[in-house]
Order: C-alpha cells, then structure tokens, then sequence
C-alpha cells in the first residue's frame, strides 16, 4: 500500500498582497471666488446740460452699502482700476518717457510737485515726540486746500462749481484731517479724483498707462514724504496682518508689472538685492523695499507676514488675480473704508442711499473726532478708529515714526527677532 502523501501546494502570496498604485497628489486648494473680470468702461456722461455738486458720504448703512455693490458706479471704479492695472501689464515704470506725456499728465505731475514743497514749508512740531499723527499735517492741508482751485485752473477748469466738486476727491486724498491716519480710502481718492478728470474729458484712455506709472508713483512718492513728515497712523489697521498699513494699489499694479517677468518671481521680494536694484521699476517691489524701511525689526515674516505668505504663490498670474479679488472684498466691500467715500454728480450715489442730513451727521470735513454713525452688522454705532472691532480696525501707533524715532536714538540698524 502506497503510503506516500502528495506535496502540499504552495499558496502564490504575490495574489494576497494589495496591488501597489502610484499615490495620487492631493489637488491644491482653489479659491472659490472667482478672479473679477475687468468691465468694459463707461464713455463719459454727456456735460452739455449736467448740474455739479460736492461731494458727500452716502453709505451711512448697511444697505446704503448693498445699494452700492449693485449700482452702475460700482461697476465705473471697477472698470476704472482694473483698467489702469490691465494698461501695465509687463511694463516697467522706465518704459514711459517724459516726452511722451500728454498736457494733462504734466499738469497733474507738475500739481503733485508743488503739493510736496508745501510739505517743505510745513514742517513738524518736533516737540511733539510722540509716534501718532503730530499734528502740524492740519496746517498742511489747510494749505492744500487753499491752493487746490489754482492746481485745477492748470488743468484747464474754470467753473468754480466744477472745480469744487473735482478738488474734494483730491484734498481728501492725502490723509483725515480730524484723525491724522491715512489708508486705502484716501488713497481710493486720489483714484477716483483721476477718474472725474476722465469723466471731464480731460484725461483719455490713452493715458492710463502715465497715469499708473508716473502720475500714483508720483502720488505714491509725495504721500510717503507726507508719511515720514508727519507720522500719519494708519488708518483703521489691523496690525501685521494686514497687507500694508497705508498703500494697497501699489501692489495691485505692480503684480500687473511684472506677470509675465522672466526671471523676477514672488519669492524675490526676499532678496535685498533685487529690491534694491529693480525697485525703482516695479512698484510691488518698490513698496516692499519702503515697508522694510519703516519696520524696527528684520524680516518680512515678522513685520508683514502676508506679505510672506503670498510670496509663496507659484506666479504673479495667482498674485495679481488674488490682489483683484482683495481690492473688491477688502475695499470696495468694507463698510469701515466705504462709508467715508464721497459721491458726487461724477461719481453718483444712487437713488434711496442715505443723506448726511438724513442720517443726521456732519459732513466729512467737519467731523467731531470719534467717528460717524455707521451700522455694521445690523447695529448702528459711532464708527471710532481707535476700536479693536473687525469694523473699525485697531488704533497703532505709526510704524513710520517708531524707525525714525530709532534712527534719531542713533539705533539705525533694525534689530531681528532673537529666534530668527
């Protein structure tokens, strides 16, 4: 009898173990807010029977503000500025030469100028020491203000009720009188002064470029003066979080600079050298460099890390089209900085906004200090800069003169964070 057992069969283990598949990457995060589109700008108004007016506040409450969002003038500084972006994509401020300036650029530079030296005349109260707004900047713009109808008499206008409603924008441009801060509103002025020029006919499409690259550089350049001279707070800041104290255009229309840039990434805002040799071209460089100069510590991680943080995108495309997003949602959305923008016959309200006489509160320029009654989040309020809340910001002191006021101290190199 055969008593020999057959071989157990071996098990083919190679079926047991699970098939092995490259890993998948993740997709990175989209944003769901799409990147707004640039609309079509409107022709000018038709003046041959148009009545003018001064400008006022007219978004004195949440809906006055849903009013805007939705309104045709909405859509006209939309179109405005993002016009003014689209016009220098991949062109570096050295492109535009002198002589290729029209009359009405000249002008506006050759006002811009003679708005610096009466900085020069004014000079700060430098017994003050102290690091929030001193306050000879009133004096200075009393004289602004004074010598405004001769600036627009250079640019042709000769109405005095024209000129009274085009000059609000412009003295409003260069910082509150009663709160001596300065922000993304006042700049905001100055744009949609530029756009009343055009409303006039007095500025063309064809200007946009200069009116980018040489007229806001021009701008850019007097308000830091300003801001040096006169310790200017920021207006309703909310500390290093956020983007800039002051400016936020510069960074706007200098993604747009440099979007298809061969060599110059995100990341060189890092990089002294480059800030350092190709600033004076790109204003997105530019600003960093000057915001580096006001900060008393090294690092923008430490002193501005947004700034940081969008270092990290891939391309200036990403950057550009999150600044387009920023400029809706951080200022034409943001009741704080929308309730001080004025409306006029250029630049109109729409109908069922609120008047200052209706809301029952001074006009801008004679504001008590400590704010106007705004609503936000359904609860009206005196809207104070000096809150902590999301709506009012937060009441620091100018990072301008804490560097100066260390350079005085004869501590001119910024001192770096001790685990950096």
């Amino acid at each position: 009898m055969d008593t020999q057992q057959s071989a157990p069969t071996i098990p083919n283990l190679r079926d047991r173990l699970p098939k092995l598949e490259p890993r998948r990457r993740r997709p990175a995060p989209s944003n769901p807010l799409p990147v707004p589109e640039t609309p079509a700008l409107p022709s000018p108004p038709d003046l041959s029977s148009h009545t003018f007016q001064v400008p006022t506040r007219r978004i004195l409450s949440t809906k006055d503000h849903e009013l805007f969002l939705s309104s045709p003038t909405h859509t006209l500084i939309l179109a405005f500025v993002f016009g003014l972006s689209d016009a220098v994509v991949d062109t570096p401020i050295s492109a535009i030469k002198d002589d290729e300036l029209s009359p009405a650029v000249k002008a506006i530079l050759s006002i811009l100028d003679e708005a610096e030296h009466l900085v020069l005349e004014t000079p700060p109260d430098e017994s003050e020491e102290s690091r929030f707004g001193n306050k000879v900047f009133r004096t200075y713009l009393d004289k602004a203000k004074a010598a405004s109808p001769s600036w627009h008499q250079k640019l042709g206008l000769t109405s005095q009720e024209v000129i009274a409603e085009v000059e609000t924008y412009l003295n409003n441009s260069f910082g509150s009188r009663t709160r001596i801060d300065y922000g993304s509103g006042h700049e905001l002025n100055f744009i949609i002064w530029l756009l009343c020029l055009y409303q006039l006919q007095i500025l063309t499409k064809a200007d946009f470029k200069a009116l980018v690259l040489k007229v806001f550089v021009r701008y850019l350049e007097l308000m830091r003066t300003i801001q040096l001279t006169y310790y200017l707070e920021p207006a309703g800041s909310h500390g290093v979080w956020g983007l800039d104290d002051y400016q936020f255009l510069p960074f706007l229309f200098g993604a747009s600079q440099l979007l298809h840039h061969p060599f110059i990434t995100p990341l060189a805002i890092h990089q002294q050298l480059t800030l350092e040799e190709f600033g004076n071209d790109y204003m997105y460089l530019g600003q960093v460099r000057f915001v580096n100069s006001t900060k008393t510590v090294k690092g923008l991680r430490w002193h501005s890390p947004m700034l940081d943080d969008i270092s990290s995108a891939k391309n200036w495309s990403k950057i550009e089209g999150g600044m387009k997003r920023m400029f809706v949602a951080e200022v034409l959305r943001k009741l704080p900085v929308m309730q001080h923008f004025l409306f006029g016959s250029l630049v109109p309200a729409v109908e069922g906004m609120s008047t200052e006489s209706e809301a029952g509160v001074a006009d801008e320029e004679n504001e008590v200090e400590g704010g106007v009654v705004v609503e936000h989040d359904g609860v009206r309020h005196v809207h104070n800069a000096n809150s902590w809340g999301d709506c009012c910001g937060i009441k620091v002191p100018s990072a301008v003169a804490a560097a100066q006021a260390a350079k005085k101290h004869g501590s001119g190199e910024l001192r770096r964070i001790p685990f950096d």
